[in-house]
C-alpha cells in the first residue's frame, strides 16, 4: 500500500467549546450561573436543617403532616432543579473537569442532606395509622404519595439503617457511574481501516451512523472493531454489573421481598405475573414478525448470510434522506398539531429556547434522554446526524417533554412523575403520530417504504425488540442470582447470546460479538426499565390506532398526561381504554407491528 492508502484522517469529533452555540441547550434558565446553583444547594441544605431539627418531626395531627410535607416538597424541588442542572451537563462532556467536579459536588452534598431528610419519610412510616389516613381524607394533595408509603410501611427498615443507606446512596451508586465512566470517558476506541482507508471509531460514531451504514463490509468491520475493543473491557464491566446486581438482591432481601423482582417492581406498582407475562408474550408472538423483517432487510440488501451486525441496516439503501433540524421543528409541529395547540405551543417554545442539545462532541453521552426538573422545562440530549431517524428520536423525547411538562402544571413534586411501566407511553405515541403524518404526505411507494422501515427500525425495532432483548436477558440474570448462583462474564455473553438466539431462530447469525451488547446500554444499572419500552409502546399502539380511527381520546389522553403519577400505569391506561392486565392488549400491538412488516413486503414487491 502506498502512504496515501494508509494515512489517517485527522478529522474527529470536536472538542465541546468548539461546537456552535446553536447545537447546545441553555441551561441559564436553570441557573445564570453555577454560583446560582452553589446558592440554591444552600438553600437545600437550610431546609434539610429545618427538616431534621425535631420540631416538624413531631405530628400530632393530620395538618402538621400536610406542613412537614409542604417543607419536604419545597427541599425536593430544590434538588430537582439543582440535579438537573449538574447530572445532564455532565453528560455533554464526560472529559471536562470542571462539569465532572460539580456532578460530584451535588451527589455529595446531597448524599449528606438526604441522609438527614430521610427521618421525614420513616416519621412518616412510623406515624398512627389512622392519623395518616385521616391526612388522606382532609387534603387530597399528597394522597398518592401517603398511599404509597402505606404500602411501603412492611418493608422499611430502621431508621438507622434507612438513615445509613442514603448516606451511603453515592457509593451504592458508584456501578452505574463507574459504567458511565468507563464507556464515555476511558473506553478510547483505534481507528479501523476498510480497503484502505482508515477511519475513526467510538460509541458514538458507531452507534449512531456505522451500524446503520448500507455497505456491508464496512459495517461488519465496524462492528468487529467495536466489539473487539468492548472485549478488551468486559471483566471490569462485568465485575461492575454484578455488583450492582447482588446490591439489588441484598437489599431486597434485607426489606424482606419475596424476590428482587418484587422489590424492584414496587415503586414501577406492577405486579411481577404482569411483567413475567410481558417478556413471555413478546418472546412467543413477536419473533415470528421480526424474523420475516430481518429476511427482508436481507433479501432488500443484498446480503448473502444475515449477521446481528446487519439488522440495523436500511430496509432501502438508496433512499436516504437528510433532515435539517428546522425541517425536524416542522414535522414534530405538524405530526403532534393532533395533541392540540397548547402542545403544539410548547413544541415550539421547546426550539426557540433551546431544550435541546444537539451537538455531536468528545466526550458526550451516546443515545438520547430527557432531563426533567419539577417546575421547569425538559432538558433533551441527543447527537444530531441529520436523518429521519433523528426526526423520531427527537420527537420521543419531545414525548417525555410534554409528559413531564403537564404532569408539572397539574400535580405536586411528590406525585408529579409517572410509574417506569408507563413512561415510555407519551413518547412512543408521539413516534406513531410523527410516521402517520410522513405517510399523508406523498404516496409514492418508495417514500411510504422509507417511513414504514424507519417505523419498524427506529420505533419498533429499537423500543420493542432491542430493549425487550435486553429484558429478557435482565431476567435471566436476576432469576440466577436470586436462586444464589455466582456469575461470570462468561455466564453474562452466554445469556444474552441465548436471549438473542432464542429470539432471531434461524433467521439471523449470532456469533461471540453479538453476546456482548450487554455491555453496551445503561439501563441493566437502572432497575428493571428495559422491558417498560415495549410496555409503553404497547399502550401507545392502541392510542394511536384510536387516533387514527378518529376516536374521541384527545381530551382523555391530556389529562392522562396531566395526572402524572397520581395513579397506577393500570388506572392510566383505563383512561383512555386499554387494559394492560390482558395479554391480549399486547397481542394486538404485536399484531400491528407484523402489519407494518406486510406493508413493507409488499411496498419491496410492488417496486421490484
Amino acid at each position: 500500500m502506498t502512504q496515501s492508502q494508509t494515512q489517517k484522517p485527522t478529522q474527529s469529533l470536536p472538542l465541546r467549546k468548539d461546537v456552535p452555540t446553536q447545537l447546545t441547550w441553555d441551561m441559564s434558565a436553570l441557573y445564570a450561573t453555577p454560583a446560582d446553583f452553589y446558592t440554591d444547594l444552600d438553600k437545600a441544605e437550610t431546609l434539610a436543617n429545618k427538616l431534621s431539627d425535631g420540631s416538624l418531626l413531631v405530628l400530632k395531627d393530620s395538618a402538621s403532616i400536610v406542613k412537614l410535607l409542604e417543607t419536604y416538597e419545597a427541599y425536593l424541588t430544590i434538588q430537582s432543579k439543582a440535579g438537573t442542572y449538574a447530572g445532564a451537563q455532565s453528560a455533554v462532556d464526560m472529559t471536562d473537569s470542571e462539569l465532572q467536579i460539580r456532578a460530584r459536588d451535588y451527589s455529595s452534598k446531597m448524599a449528606k442532606l438526604d441522609s438527614q431528610t430521610t427521618v421525614v419519610v420513616q416519621t412518616l412510616k412510623q406515624a398512627n395509622e389512622t392519623m395518616i389516613q385521616q391526612a388522606l381524607q382532609d387534603n387530597d394533595k399528597y394522597r398518592p404519595f401517603l398511599l404509597d408509603l402505606l404500602a411501603e410501611k412492611p418493608h422499611t427498615l430502621s431508621l438507622d439503617v434507612e438513615t445509613a443507606l442514603v448516606a451511603l446512596s453515592p457509593v451504592l451508586g458508584l456501578p452505574y457511574d463507574n459504567y458511565e465512566q468507563c464507556k464515555l470517558a476511558d473506553m478510547s476506541f483505534p481507528d479501523f481501516e476498510v480497503d484502505g482507508k482508515w477511519y475513526p471509531l467510538s460509541f458514538s460514531a458507531f452507534e449512531n451512523e456505522y451500524e446503520t451504514d448500507v455497505r456491508t463490509e464496512f459495517r461488519r468491520a465496524a462492528f468487529k472493531a467495536f466489539s473487539k475493543r468492548l472485549r478488551e473491557s468486559q471483566h471490569t464491566i462485568a465485575s461492575n454489573y454484578l455488583t450492582q446486581v447482588k446490591k439489588e438482591k441484598n437489599i431486597a432481601d434485607m426489606r424482606g421481598y419475596e424476590s428482587v423482582f418484587d422489590y424492584l417492581l414496587q415503586e414501577q406498582k406492577v405486579p411481577r405475573a404482569v411483567y413475567d407475562e410481558h417478556i413471555d408474550t413478546i418472546m412467543t408472538h413477536l419473533a415470528v414478525p421480526m424474523r420475516r423483517y430481518a429476511n427482508l432487510l436481507k433479501t432488500a440488501n443484498g446480503i448473502d448470510n444475515m449477521t446481528f451486525a446487519d439488522l440495523k441496516v436500511p430496509l432501502d439503501a438508496s433512499f436516504v434522506a437528510k433532515v435539517s433540524i428546522d425541517d425536524a421543528r416542522d414535522y414534530c409541529v405538524n405530526a403532534l398539531a393532533l395533541l392540540g395547540e397548547d402542545y403544539t405551543d410548547m413544541v415550539k417554545r421547546s426550539f426557540s429556547e433551546r431544550w435541546y442539545d444537539f451537538a455531536q462532541n468528545k466526550g458526550k453521552s451516546t443515545g438520547g434522554f430527557c432531563a426533567s426538573p419539577y417546575g421547569e422545562h425538559s432538558y433533551v440530549l441527543l447527537s444530531w446526524t441529520e436523518n429521519l431517524g433523528d426526526v423520531f428520536t427527537l420527537v420521543h423525547e419531545i414525548g417525555h417533554a410534554g409528559h413531564f411538562y403537564n404532569a408539572g402544571q397539574q400535580q405536586n413534586y411528590l406525585s408529579y412523575a409517572p410509574s417506569l411501566y408507563f413512561i415510555e407511553a407519551p413518547s412512543t405515541c408521539n413516534e406513531l403520530l410523527l410516521g402517520h403524518y410522513l405517510l399523508q404526505q406523498k404516496d409514492d411507494s418508495a417514500f411510504q417504504r422509507y417511513v414504514i422501515s424507519s417505523l419498524l427500525s427506529n420505533t419498533y425495532y429499537h423500543n420493542f425488540v432491542t430493549h425487550f432483548i435486553e429484558a429478557h436477558f435482565q431476567r435471566e440474570v436476576y432469576r440466577a442470582v436470586d436462586a444464589g448462583k455466582n456469575l461470570s462474564t462468561d455466564d453474562l455473553h452466554q445469556l444474552m447470546k441465548a436471549s438473542l438466539q432464542q429470539f432471531w431462530g434461524d433467521a439471523v447469525e449470532i456469533d461471540d460479538d453479538a453476546a456482548l451488547t450487554w455491555m453496551r446500554q445503561p439501563h441493566y444499572y437502572l432497575g428493571l426499565y428495559s422491558y417498560t419500552y415495549s410496555a409503553g409502546l404497547s399502550i401507545a399502539t392502541q392510542l394511536f390506532k384510536k387516533l387514527r380511527n378518529q376516536e374521541p381520546v384527545i381530551d382523555d389522553w391530556l389529562a392522562v398526561l396531566r395526572a402524572g403519577g397520581s395513579k397506577t400505569p393500570a388506572e392510566l391506561a383505563q383512561m383512555i381504554g386499554v387494559d394492560i392486565t390482558d395479554k391480549a392488549t399486547l397481542i394486538d400491538t404485536i399484531d400491528f407491528i407484523s402489519s407494518l412488516v406486510e406493508q413493507a413486503a409488499e411496498l419491496t414487491e410492488q417496486m421490484a
